[in-house]
């Protein structure tokens, strides 16, 4: 969910600066911070969502995305995550005026990774471009959002099966996309405050559960995959509180129907946001409960540095007193770090029942503004 905010607000930093400030641009805090330029629309209130066309872009506001994860398994047991994200950025309210196909207001981005499980590997690419001259956008006839030759591609209107396409150097992905149950409006139906100021707010809801079956080119080799995906879609204008300073993100899924997205905000004190930290647990029969820090006890128990020294909380004990869930939350691979333009950690993790440490679900964990 999360780190679409940091990520976003830095493209737009780093889009009209010069050298010299895109140092300060790396600062979470101070990318997030600002106050959006007049004539973006805001999100202030519940609005109402009209599906399949809530899939198409909402260039009205400043950024956006469509952000999928999921687990995967060969018929041998091979396991395997992915990430698929592309993300748009208005870099003004409106579009210039300018005839040249390369004109546009629009940056786009997108984020790729695998996770090999058995090899202990994790890939990862960015890329960029402007939105023009048909490098990168989105149309809903048929539903195709692409950045050159990374695409979701649906059916007209962007209604499902969709199709994840993507190549890195070393891997691609062609996977088929069906959900498995409704989509879930989080937050305020589908209104997510991030803090206290009128508007730093998303619009934002969730495919909870995607079949998922398709290929992986991995080492030679077409790898035939099944599993579970889980889909994001958010846009805002806004930035995050002055006091805020990153955040813990949780898609989980068990093995019993049931899902849970969570996400901890954390202040620059250290302190989690109990304010604004939110979630929804989806139970089998796609019933929903919101949530906060109050319905949960959230801790960090085993960590992963990376080689600047940053500390990544990687496993974690989640107790959900209301369902007497109690879990133990681990990365499948230690080391999943996305260097990107901002270096952010995020991959696939299992979830294992704690005392008797079953394996009870699967899911992806994202840390942000360590």
């Amino acid at each position: 969910m999360v780190v679409r905010f940091c990520l976003f607000c830095l493209i737009l930093l780093l889009a009209g600066c010069d050298k010299k400030s895109e140092s300060v641009g790396m600062d979470l805090n101070l990318a997030l911070g600002g106050i959006p330029e007049a004539g973006f629309a805001r999100a202030l209130e519940p609005r109402l969502f009209e599906f399949p066309k809530e899939h198409a872009a909402h260039p009205e506001f400043r950024n956006e995305w469509w952000y999928v994860t999921g687990n995967l398994q060969t018929e041998a047991g091979r396991h395997f995550g992915y990430q698929v994200t592309l993300f748009r950025i208005a870099l003004s309210p409106q579009p210039p005026d300018n005839p040249s196909i390369w004109a546009s207001n629009q940056v786009w981005m997108a984020h790729i990774a695998l996770t090999d499980v058995e090899g202990h590997q994790h890939l990862h690419q960015q890329r960029l471009a402007r939105g023009a001259a048909g490098l990168a956008g989105q149309q809903m006839q048929p539903f195709k959002v692409w950045l050159e030759d990374w695409q979701i591609l649906g059916q007209d209107n962007g209604e499902f099966p969709w199709t994840v396409e993507v190549a890195h150097a070393e891997f691609s992905l062609k996977l088929k996309l069906q959900p498995e149950k409704p989509v879930v409006l989080q937050g305020n139906q589908g209104l997510s405050q991030k803090s206290s100021a009128a508007g730093n707010a998303s619009y934002y809801y969730s495919f909870t559960r995607l079949a998922t079956t398709g290929l992986i080119h991995y080492q030679d080799q077409d790898l035939q995959v099944t599993g579970s995906s889980w889909l994001d879609r958010e846009w805002s204008t806004s930035a995050l509180g002055k006091d805020q300073a990153g955040w813990d993100w949780f898609s989980l899924q068990f093995n019993d129907g049931q899902e849970l997205m969570f996400y901890q905000l954390r202040k620059t004190s250290g302190a989690a946001d109990q304010a604004h930290s939110q979630g929804k647990w989806v139970a089998a029969d796609a019933s929903t409960q919101n949530l906060s820090l109050k319905d949960l006890q959230l801790k960090p128990i085993d960590y992963w540095q990376a080689e600047n020294g940053t500390q990544y909380p990687i496993a974690w004990e989640l107790h959900y007193p209301a369902i007497q869930g109690h879990w133990r939350i681990e990365a499948v691979v230690e080391d999943q770090l996305m260097v990107t333009r901002v270096l952010y950690w995020e991959g696939a993790v299992r979830v294992k029942e704690l005392g008797s440490g079953k394996v009870v679900g699967r899911g992806y964990l994202e840390l942000s503004g360590y």
